[in-house]
């Protein structure tokens, strides 16, 4: 006796089957977590502590280097004691700049020889732990493809190089085709 389809298969919970029937489609918002917001009680109040941690840090001399990788190790540790993670709008708070001084300091539009060197090292270690932060799933792709490309200089284009390509080689010119017809045919010859 053959066995119908779908015997001898373990039951489904009833919760199982009410997030399939939720999930609609393909939608990867609603596959593992994906796309939700994971907040839990207290997180926004952690969150708004450790940025206004930084809010009255007093000022440092940003025009010295030795200052300013200072307050760059003060930032990551600090970021190590909250358990948060670093920000490039988060770092240039810290060093009391805006984002755009700290991107123009870090390709060396500005104070590019005291401050190029170290604030490399800072946006590479931020960097990294961006990539470690999406290869291990602790970031929303959407989210980490959006700090990627706006922060670490990542691009998603795809380049089309059109190039008129003639399948019997390249053409004369009408005047040469002429004069050659009327070398093999002069009997055409109308002048």
């Amino acid at each position: 006796m053959a066995k119908k389809s779908g015997e001898n298969l373990p039951a489904i919970s009833a919760d199982t089957a009410k997030e399939v029937v939720k999930r609609k489609g393909n939608n990867p918002t609603g596959i593992g977590g994906f796309g939700d917001v994971n907040t839990q009680p207290g997180d926004n109040a952690r969150y708004l502590r450790h940025t206004m941690g930084m809010w009255d840090l007093p000022p440092i001399d940003i025009a010295d280097a030795e200052k300013v990788e200072e307050r760059i190790r003060w930032y990551f540790t600090y970021c190590i004691q909250d358990d948060m993670k670093p920000t490039v709008s988060g770092l240039a708070m810290a060093l009391g700049i805006d984002r755009k001084t700290l991107n123009n300091w870090n390709r060396g539009e500005t104070r590019g020889v005291t401050h190029l060197p170290i604030v490399k090292k800072a946006m590479a270690a931020l960097e990294i732990l961006w990539e470690d932060y999406m290869q291990n799933g602790k970031i929303n792709p959407v989210s980490g493809i959006f700090l990627g490309k706006n922060h670490f200089g990542y691009t998603d284009k795809q380049e089309i190089v059109v190039e008129p390509k003639n399948p019997l080689g390249d053409a004369d010119d009408p005047e040469a085709i002429k004069q050659k017809y009327l070398a093999e045919h002069p009997e055409d010859d109308d002048n």
